[in-house]
């Protein structure tokens, strides 16, 4: 029996915040995995070295972790005053399922570097020295974002002094823009309330167990859409590390339950079975006023550093940092008055928060107002840091 030999595809390896991914550009997939599609999906998994079984993605590049089982697609953009069109891929580690249902805010900060490394921006645009703009379509919730990457002689800046929790190293500073991250085509709060009362089927014995019928959630659609509750509500303190609720079976399905129900009050699902193929949103996250305590790293957080604590679970897990949409929705949701991300965060109005989150702490901003009957968010930002790991060629075998 002869078997064909292994596709080559140029492809870049890239950190951008906590996260990592592979990054493609458009043209260099084959022709079939252009398009969306049963063979996009198929290439992308096997590269990724998804579905596995063992939960480890040995034979692929995927590191086992949402944050690390990822894949981004940039092109020349579409759209009028864009520079690039950038696409994203959460890959599960277990299932043959890739979610395209929404961005991933920590490998937007790796969008610029990448298309301007690969000539897909302008050269009248990026200068040798300073700041290049570059503007960014994001593909997945059809939103605009602007990525300033650090230019040295002609040459995107990866090194610098900027340091990032949950990062290691120090790295060059990327500031990215969320334009207008709420649905321009929804509400900010799809149920019309800053504040709901969850109602939950007293049936569903993970909430049974927790004496649980109705818990109260601030339900956002801003840079993702997430859904907050608070920590003392579900029996926990809000500075957790991810020992404490990955190593949970009980707890992570509890969380899964909570999320689906909350996703058929967004209205983003029909029924809670739908939540199964829609794992990538909503994101659950849980939010606590500031506390000491101590971060994964060993590092000591103190109260008056902060002005919150934020958990966040991803892909069915409680990620090891922040996700850089959530992130965004944290900055929306604590400059909305009555939030219970604004309460946690003292109550009064913020342009900005600093909040704890496993790995440390985050800084980030939004600018929000209550307009004609309606909240709207003109923008949040966020400093990342982006660089590139390995580039070359992706090596796999062909999946028809």
């Amino acid at each position: 029996m002869s078997f064909k030999p292994q596709l080559k595809i140029p492809a870049t390896y890239m950190r951008g915040g906590t996260s990592k991914g592979v990054f493609f550009a458009l043209t260099d997939l084959p022709n079939e995995a252009q398009q969306a599609g049963a063979a996009r999906d198929a290439l992308l998994l096997r590269i990724i070295g998804s579905p596995d079984p063992y939960a480890k993605q040995t034979d692929g590049m995927g590191g086992a972790t949402s944050s690390t089982s990822k894949t981004v697609i940039v092109s020349k953009s579409t759209q009028v005053d864009h520079d690039v069109d950038y696409l994203f891929g959460q890959v599960a580690i277990d299932k043959p399922f890739i979610d395209w249902s929404g961005n991933c805010g920590n490998l937007t900060a790796a969008v610029g570097a990448f298309a301007i490394s690969h000539g897909l921006v302008s050269a009248s645009r990026i200068p040798d020295n300073g700041i290049a703009i570059v503007r960014i379509w994001q593909a997945n919730i059809n939103k605009t974002i602007i990525a300033h990457i650090p230019m040295h002689n002609g040459e995107v800046q990866e090194t610098g002094d900027f340091e990032l929790d949950g990062v290691t190293f120090p790295a060059a500073e990327v500031l990215v823009e969320f334009m207008a991250p709420a649905d321009k085509n929804a509400a900010m709060f799809p149920t019309g309330n800053v504040v709901d009362d969850l109602l939950l089927p007293e049936s569903v014995s993970e909430f049974a167990q927790r004496g649980l019928s109705s818990i109260r959630a601030t339900m956002i659609n801003a840079g993702i859409p997430t859904i907050f509750v608070n920590a003392v509500d579900i029996g926990f303190t809000g500075k957790e590390l991810q020992d404490a609720i990955n190593n949970d079976a009980t707890t992570l399905a509890f969380f899964e339950q909570l999320r689906a129900h909350g996703a058929v009050k967004m209205g983003l699902i029909n029924h809670i079975d739908e939540a199964k193929a829609r794992q990538h949103t909503p994101k659950i996250a849980f939010v606590a006023p500031p506390v000491d305590y101590v971060a994964s790293s060993g590092k000591s957080i103190k109260a008056d550093e902060i002005d919150l604590q934020v958990r966040a679970l991803s892909m069915g897990k409680l990620h090891h940092a922040m996700m850089g949409t959530a992130a965004v929705a944290i900055a929306v949701a604590a400059a909305v008055e009555g939030s219970l991300v604004n309460i946690a965060a003292g109550g009064k109005p913020r342009s900005q928060v600093v909040f704890g989150h496993p790995s440390g702490t985050l800084k980030v901003g939004a600018k929000a107002s209550f307009t004609q009957g309606n909240w709207q968010v003109e923008k949040a930002s966020m400093s990342r840091s982006a660089r590139v790991l390995m580039e070359g060629h992706i090596r796999v075998p062909e999946t028809r």
